[in-house]
């Protein structure tokens, strides 16, 4: 028995932010029907593009189906409203207003269905100044603050390469609709969820926004060095780069002794894990000096004998073929509605007893419009 076996969701929703919350709902067990527009996600467009079949829309749609219903319409639109009064769980990523402007608003199904969780996915929230704005990721990481701490001091702005500011309210609109659908099911109420990715992204900066409270100073960007840990970054091999976490006293006394400078360990500089931070410029050109001498496989090698945790910088075909990922089984194959046959990245978490492998391939447009709509009423507003 899957987590959320049993628990129905109506998704409108496209492109990232939703969709992903909807997807991790499908993965532990509810029936995702996700409704589209006639000409579909807009994400079916994005590529890379299998023969008429977008593998950047099936990584964040399997385990759903999809029915089409063009909102304008009068008889979709009740058959719509149909569909979310069957269902537990209203998922979607309109502009605030939207959905009340189509009569599929939390507030028209409140009373009638006072169980219902109705969850709402924005830039900005749903109401104040800003809430009829538009966003996307990167508009997000920018306002959020995100870029301001993101790449190399003095460089130009750039974003985080995953876009953390859509994945990240998915998760915490999926862990919300979770937490509510609980109180449900011991007889409690259910609720309206504001899941903006403005509050979101800044949600997942505790240690940022926490350093900005404590001392009135913004966060700067320090690349991939960390503001309070040190050696704790990217260096330079005679062949590339490599990274080392060594976090407390003990881990620095592991790297001196790897790199053979023990004497660094009498440097007032470097005595505390306070003061290697506030000196990691020097630091880190003194041991880039000692990691000239060789390449990054002798480094990862020297440091995972010492236990000092340390990571090669890897593309993605490379991690993706890491020995750990295949025993994990995380990689699954997947068909594409073309008949293509691909791989995807499947569920990251396992649960005891419990398989969390894919179970239903990403939809072709509308393919279960007729099977999900059923009815005669419903079935003439597919038509």
């Amino acid at each position: 028995m899957l987590p959320l076996a049993g628990v129905k969701v109506v998704e409108f929703c496209q492109v990232l932010a939703g969709p992903y919350c909807g997807m991790l709902l499908a993965d532990m067990g509810a029936e995702v029907i996700k409704v589209e527009p006639p000409e579909g996600d807009m994400m079916r467009q994005w590529p890379p593009i299998n023969e008429g079949f977008s593998e950047n829309f099936a990584s964040i749609n399997r385990n759903k189906r999809s029915v089409v219903l063009d909102l304008k319409n009068p008889a979709h639109k009740a058959a719509a409203r149909e569909l979310i009064l069957s269902a537990d769980v209203v998922l979607e990523n309109n502009r605030p207003g939207v959905m009340d402007r189509l009569g599929l608003g939390y507030e028209s199904f409140a009373r009638e269905k006072p169980g219902l969780v109705y969850c709402s996915i924005s830039a900005f929230g749903q109401s104040g100044p800003r809430s009829a704005e538009g966003g996307f990721d990167v508009t997000v990481q920018a306002m959020s603050g995100i870029m301001s701490v993101t790449g190399e001091p003095g460089g130009a702005p750039v974003k985080c390469g995953v876009p953390v500011s859509d994945t990240g309210t998915g998760l915490y609109a999926a862990f919300s609709i979770v937490s509510v659908l609980r109180r449900v099911a011991g007889g409690g109420a259910g609720a309206h969820i504001d899941a903006s990715m403005l509050g979101c992204s800044l949600g997942m900066a505790a240690l940022q926004t926490s350093e900005y409270f404590g001392t009135g100073r913004d966060p700067k960007k320090l690349g991939s060095a960390h503001p309070r840990n040190a050696p704790y970054q990217a260096f330079r091999a005679s062949d590339g780069h490599f990274v080392i976490a060594a976090g407390n006293n003990k881990l620095w006394e592991s790297v001196t002794q790897v790199v053979g400078r023990p004497d660094l360990l009498d440097d007032p500089r470097f005595k505390t894990t306070l003061s290697r931070a506030e000196h990691q410029g020097p630091l880190k050109d003194l041991l880039e000096v000692e990691f000239a001498r060789q390449g990054v496989d002798h480094w990862l090698a020297a440091f995972e004998k010492a236990g000092v945790p340390q990571g090669r910088i890897n593309t993605y075909s490379e991690i993706l073929a890491d020995p750990q990922v295949q025993h994990m089984g995380w990689v699954e194959e997947m068909e594409l509605p073309s008949g293509v046959k691909t791989k995807t990245f499947g569920v990251p978490v396992k649960i005891s007893g419990t398989d969390l492998r894919k179970r239903r391939e990403p939809p072709a447009l509308g393919a279960s419009t007729e099977a999900v709509l059923g009815g005669e009423g419903l079935r003439k507003a597919a038509e």
